[in-house]
């Protein structure tokens, strides 16, 4: 049986929307209703990705570490939608496999960048409104390196760490408000961050999985699709896991 939503009159907006998981939650998205702001660094990667979902799909090019950019692609889908009503934060980077010794400030820096601030920038921009009108549902994607912290990884899985912590405090601090915050920490997943590492760090994270495959980006979209419709209705400042069985708490 296959699982269906009703986003009709929602409007959501999707970071790092032009590829892989974001892509997929952006895609599932509108065809079930919703109106979805598609927002990525790679004004290309947008307008295509935007064109290539269809009708309900609007290209929002914008750099997530910069936070007047957050800010204008916000301040555009309400100008287009009148309203946010979802968010989904997936824009990340994986950062270079390195050893922690050999991690330099701008490597530390630029991870932090995309998958810390970014995530923050997005969330304080969209959580007025929605506070505003009682209602909304955010998803921020973290990692299992977050829980658990990969070799060769040092910014990447604290950088996912602080998303965990950060949406905890999020979902506490709205928790009268209607608005919902959670994060999911996927196992390593087919998407082009995968290019980004080496293949030993690939195979490390592969040989950590029980069910002993990588995960495919519509597996996470449909994760992301519960947790930001109205079925989810009890559940704030939570990890989901989406690990393959790796994932132990």
């Amino acid at each position: 049986m296959t699982t269906t939503y009703d986003f009709n009159g929602r409007a959501a907006m999707v970071t790092g929307a032009a590829s892989g998981i974001g892509k997929a939650c952006a895609a599932l998205l509108a065809a079930a209703g919703a109106r979805v702001g598609v927002v990525d660094r790679d004004e290309a990667g947008a307008a295509a990705a935007a064109a290539e979902i269809g009708d309900n799909a609007l290209a929002l090019p914008a750099d997530v570490t910069i936070s007047a950019d957050v800010n204008a692609a916000v301040a555009a889908a309400q100008s287009e939608f009148g309203h946010v009503d979802i968010l989904v934060c997936a824009a990340g980077i994986g950062g270079d496999s390195l050893r922690t010794a050999d991690v330099s400030d701008e490597e530390w820096r630029r991870v932090f960048a995309v998958n810390c601030d970014g995530v923050f920038y997005c969330n304080r921009a969209v959580i007025p409104g929605m506070s505003e009108r009682g209602y909304g549902r955010i998803v921020n994607i973290a990692s299992i390196a977050g829980k658990e912290g990969n070799p060769m990884a040092a910014a990447y899985s604290a950088s996912k760490a602080a998303v965990i912590g950060m949406t905890k405090s999020f979902g506490k601090d709205l928790a009268d408000t209607g608005v919902l915050v959670n994060s999911i920490a996927p196992a390593v997943i087919e998407t082009p961050i995968l290019d980004q590492l080496t293949q030993d760090h690939i195979d490390y994270m592969l040989s950590r999985i029980p069910l002993g495959r990588l995960g495919q980006t519509d597996e996470v979209a449909r994760l992301v699709a519960y947790l930001v419709s109205e079925e989810t209705s009890f559940a704030t400042g939570a990890c989901f896991d989406i690990s393959g069985g790796r994932a132990t708490y």
